[in-house]
């Protein structure tokens, strides 16, 4: 008690600040965060466009990457620059108004929220296009908006309660009823202490159900995915058939798109666990009852926790570009300000038109080799003539798998 007395009565509250150097280092890693998040986020919209214009992206997914992308940008572009002006270098003074406080936890909490959020709907739009795909089918269109909705409502809910709970108060001795010194936090009000510790560890359970039931959907995907890969041991014991499009390219889309499922999880884990973290040690007891040595252990969390989450901002379009070939390709065009990728059915019909073009040069040829072989017999030259046109089929049907490969390598399902 004598060290809670100290905290309220005696401490220096600037003792318990970062030094200069480190407020000097935090400052330019937030600025490079944020500069990388912004510029990342606003070309992946724009890719995001662009590839579903040229048929390479559903509009499904394309929706969900842009509401991932807005959610992403909201927390950088709010939460990053009052980080560094109110916990970086002024910890323990509030120069915002009762009003802002409110105003800001609300929508960096409902932006939070809204962001893993848009990773369970992306999550759940691939599990059911990988694992149920005729269920998909019957699904998409107004599905896809319905799921959106759903998601910024349910962040706007759980953060609704900070509307309340959070304001500007000085720091109140336990079992005191006013400031022990002149001073003002954004801080959670002793009055609302109870809706507060509710509305945070409420916001952590639909944290670990939200990240338990994406691991569900990856695990379910992957061992969809992994399927045709595996039944190549079948293939080698001669009881099961190579599919026709199942190529080397095919599968290492598939392999990039487990690889991308599982960053998906390590992401979500590892850059929003230090920040649950801190919130849970925010909601553990009221700031009354904290000794010496647990503020000192907050306020050196805090700026750790920090700055995982606001990678995991910034992390997404990074994935994308790991996992797709194309994504990866746009990505740059765009960042060039150089746009040179076709549509997918004209690079379709290109291809097609090639392979045609060699249909009958290969014909010529396979009928003056048969001519050649049998110059005395009609039968035989009539025969010659229907095997090299069914060896000319059967060239001209490989570049359409060779085709189908290449379209279905850039799909949405790679991304």
């Amino acid at each position: 008690m004598s060290e809670e007395m100290e905290i309220a009565d005696e401490k220096d509250w600037h003792e318990l600040e970062p030094n200069y150097s480190v407020k000097i280092f935090l400052t330019v890693l937030y600025s490079l965060i944020l500069v990388t998040g912004i510029v990342g986020n606003s070309i992946t919209i724009k890719v995001t466009q662009v590839l579903r214009r040229n048929g390479y992206l559903q509009k499904n997914v394309t929706d969900h990457m842009v509401s991932l992308a807005c959610s992403d940008l909201l927390v950088l572009l709010i939460g990053m620059p009052v980080e560094l002006y109110s916990a970086i270098w002024f910890p323990f003074t509030s120069a915002s108004g009762n009003a802002s406080c409110k105003i800001y936890n609300f929508l960096f909490e409902a932006c939070s929220y809204a962001t893993i959020l848009n990773v369970a709907t992306l999550s759940f739009e691939r599990y059911m296009a990988t694992c149920h795909p005729f269920r998909f089918k019957a699904l998409t269109g107004k599905h896809t908006s319905a799921l959106i909705t759903f998601a910024w409502l349910v962040s706007a809910l759980v953060a609704l309660p900070l509307l309340i709970a959070m304001g500007t108060q000085g720091h109140i001795p336990y079992l005191a009823d006013t400031p022990a010194q002149n001073l003002t936090f954004c801080t959670n009000l002793k009055e609302h202490w109870m809706m507060y510790r509710v509305s945070i560890f409420v916001a952590f359970i639909i944290y670990m159900i939200v990240f338990i039931c994406v691991a569900f959907m990856c695990q379910a995907m992957i061992m969809v995915l992994q399927k045709p890969l595996n039944s190549m041991d079948g293939v080698i014991s001669g009881t099961q058939s190579v599919p026709k499009h199942e190529s080397s390219k095919v599968k290492m889309a598939r392999k990039q798109t487990i690889i991308f499922l599982g960053l998906i999880i390590g992401s979500l884990m590892v850059c929003w666990l230090p920040s649950q973290i801190r919130r849970l040690m925010m909601a553990a007891q009221p700031k009354s009852r904290w000794t010496t040595s647990y503020f000192r252990s907050y306020v050196t969390l805090h700026p750790i926790a920090d700055t995982f989450f606001y990678l995991s901002s910034v992390l997404n379009p990074f994935l994308y570009n790991l996992s797709s070939r194309q994504f990866r390709k746009v990505f740059v065009q765009v960042l060039r300000c150089h746009l040179t990728i076709e549509h997918i059915n004209k690079r379709t019909l290109q291809s097609s038109q090639a392979a045609h073009s060699r249909q009958p040069l290969l014909r010529s040829l396979r009928r003056s080799r048969a001519n050649r072989t049998f110059p005395h017999s009609e039968n035989q030259r009539d025969s010659g003539v229907a095997s090299g046109t069914q060896t000319s089929i059967c060239l001209t049907e490989e570049p359409d798998s060779i085709l189908k490969t290449k379209t279905d390598e850039p799909s949405e399902t790679e991304i």
